[in-house]
């Protein structure tokens, strides 16, 4: 996909002085509390992860040898029918 170049919106001037006094004063704006990373719930973490090691592989064990293989035609028929970039 080509990446599309924007002008960047005009910002609003009276945001730009309200960050500008918070700033002069010492008081935390909005930047501290972008800045911060979310916190995530590690034993949410632990499980997704633990979900996702085991899925294809439990998939597949399920899967009868005949199915796996049209699924994989199906797959690699899909990838030849795209059409190449020219150049």
């Amino acid at each position: 996909m080509p990446k599309r170049s924007r002008r960047p919106a005009e910002p609003d001037v009276n945001e730009m002085a309200a960050r500008i006094l918070a700033q002069a004063a010492g008081m935390p704006g909005e930047e501290t509390a972008a800045a911060a990373p979310p916190v995530k719930n590690p034993a949410a973490v632990a499980l997704g992860r633990l979900g996702g090691l085991k899925g294809g592989n439990a998939r597949a064990k399920a899967l009868s040898a005949k199915k796996r293989r049209d699924i994989a035609r199906q797959g690699a028929e899909t990838r030849w029918k795209k059409k190449k970039p020219n150049g």
